[in-house]
């Protein structure tokens, strides 16, 4: 490589470096390898000079973020109860970017149910929701029989983060899931169906790394809520509907059982 020589007007500057014209053919033929020159140049910051970013040291690599998450459970799709003589026309579904809290329900209809009879159930309360109410689907995102089967509620995906209406002011970045029956004082609470809950929740929140037994922050949309609209509320991430709303769902014999349902939630995250 040949150096030029200063010249008078440039006392104080750098020698200029003249780069033979193989090197320049070389780029010219593999402009993938200038490339990647340019990119490492920008990467290790061509503003404080090639020497400064040369002596720089290696910056180690950060260990991947460990995650907590847990076992995507069994979920019956929609097409199990919902059939075309019964769909309504609907609106696209809508989405949040993530669930960061679960609501629990109950859906104040009766116990005796065969569980067989669990996908003509979740048609009614469809039929409900969207004939009486006027709703544009089932509020709710999931759905549990006392035998512990999970069914899918809420048409949008049951991997995503789909905007439900199960819950007055908090739908967005929650999920809705739905006990079939009521569950009042009293009432006896099947452990098949906690037992499904808290997978279900475990795997939801699990996607955002959320550990069930914690309070996540939430924004009311809706001033009928417990907390008037835009007022930010700490509340437990795996809920009882009546902690958003003023009700009394899902019912004392199950609000009892949450706490429980909240620590095995996080087992199966593996926390």
């Amino acid at each position: 490589m040949r150096v030029l020589r200063r010249t008078p007007g440039a006392r104080g500057r750098r020698p200029r470096v003249r780069i033979p014209r193989a090197a320049i053919v070389l780029l010219a033929c593999l402009p993938g390898l200038a490339a990647v020159l340019v990119l490492a140049l920008c990467a290790n910051g061509v503003g404080r000079g090639a020497t400064a970013a040369a002596a720089r040291p290696p910056v180690a690599a950060r260990p991947a973020a460990v995650g907590h998450t847990a076992p995507k459970p069994h979920i019956v799709p929609r097409s199990a109860w919902l059939d075309a003589l019964s769909r309504h026309a609907q609106p696209p579904p809508r989405y949040d970017d993530k669930v960061v809290a679960v609501f629990v329900h109950h859906t104040d209809s009766p116990n005796g149910y065969d569980c067989a009879d669990a996908p003509r159930i979740i048609r009614y309360l469809y039929a409900g929701q969207t004939g009486v109410r006027d709703w544009d689907d089932i509020g709710y995102n999931f759905l549990v029989d006392h035998c512990g089967t999970i069914y899918e509620g809420r048409a949008g995906g049951v991997d995503r983060a789909v905007t439900g209406a199960h819950t007055q002011g908090f739908n967005h970045r929650t999920a809705g899931i739905a006990a079939i029956g009521t569950f009042t004082a009293g009432m006896a609470v099947p452990r098949a169906m906690t037992d499904a809950i808290a997978a279900l929740a475990a795997w939801k929140l699990g996607l955002a790394d959320v550990d069930p037994r914690v309070k996540v922050r939430l924004v009311s949309s809706n001033s009928l809520s417990r907390y008037a609209s835009g007022t930010a509320a700490m509340l437990p991430a795996l809920a009882g509907h009546k902690d958003g709303y003023m009700t009394s769902c899902p019912g004392a014999a199950l609000l009892a059982r949450l706490p429980d349902v909240r620590e095995l939630a996080a087992r199966l995250q593996g926390r």
